[in-house]
């Protein structure tokens, strides 16, 4: 198991699924009810909601940015790098807007999408290594 450094067992594998399922339903869910007439940038009408999510995506960006710099191996360094960008792109549509960045919503979804089944390479690696012999 030296191939993992953050998600170096079992019990991180699924919270670290979980949550990634969790995100890829909210931005599938986002993905629906967006209008793509809609200005969403620091200069519209929404100042501040859209202050709290630059900042929300700012900190999971970075966070997820140094986890992918702490990991080890090339499965959990890509399971980080789709999170990453995932998070990335949502900062980049925040600050942007919708009309002129609205493939950033379909990138989001893709990459939480690559991130589940990375996901559950590392859970069923853990799973195979839990098992007795």
């Amino acid at each position: 198991m030296n191939q993992f450094a953050i998600l170096s067992n079992r019990k991180r594998a699924i919270i670290a699924l979980v949550h990634t399922v969790f995100f890829l339903l909210v931005a599938v869910i986002q993905t629906a009810l967006s209008h793509p007439t809609a200005a969403f940038t620091l200069h519209g009408h929404n100042e501040t909601s859209t202050l709290v999510l630059v900042t929300i995506y700012s900190i999971v960006t970075t966070v997820l940015l140094i986890l992918f710099g702490y990991s080890r191996g090339f499965v959990e360094r890509l399971y980080f790098a789709c999170c990453s960008t995932s998070a990335g792109f949502g900062l980049l549509r925040s600050l942007v807007g919708d009309p002129p960045l609205h493939v950033a919503q379909y990138v989001r979804v893709l990459m939480l999408v690559c991130a589940v089944l990375v996901g559950s390479v590392i859970l069923r690696i853990h799973s195979v290594a839990f098992l007795p012999e």
